[in-house]
């Protein structure tokens, strides 16, 4: 069964950094897609930024560039999300999601098959 496990959310001040991290499991793929996605209330589900299992290839949203970085572990199955420099209007669920067709550069959450349960992230002021 494939599993992806969201964790390292939590309370943060602004300013502050944060890693969340998405544990992988279940399936034997040597090439698939890991995408970063939130979703705050009453908004939609935005793509943040996706990596290659692979080769370690990222794509980032436009509006995701300069403050979070994706990066990958894989001996422990496992993609990282760091945020720096947090601001309130980062309050978000943040999850996780595989393509397991390959990795793409895509960040439309259509495409890919796999979601975590998310993690919450809540930036104080």
């Amino acid at each position: 069964e494939v599993q992806l496990v969201e964790s390292g959310g939590g309370l943060v001040q602004a300013g502050g950094s944060l890693r969340v991290s998405c544990t992988v499991s279940g399936f034997t793929f040597d090439d698939y897609g890991i995408g970063w996605f939130r979703q705050a209330p009453g908004k939609e589900r935005e793509g943040i930024a996706c990596i290659s299992s692979s080769d370690g290839s990222t794509y980032y949203a436009d509006s995701m560039t300069g403050r979070f970085t994706i990066s990958n572990d894989k001996a422990k199955s496992t993609v990282y999300l760091q945020i720096n420099n947090l601001k309130p209007e980062d309050t978000a669920v943040y999850y996780c999601a595989a393509d397991l067709r390959g990795w793409y550069p895509i960040l439309q959450p259509s495409e890919y098959n796999y979601w975590g349960q998310g993690t919450q992230v809540t930036v104080s002021s």
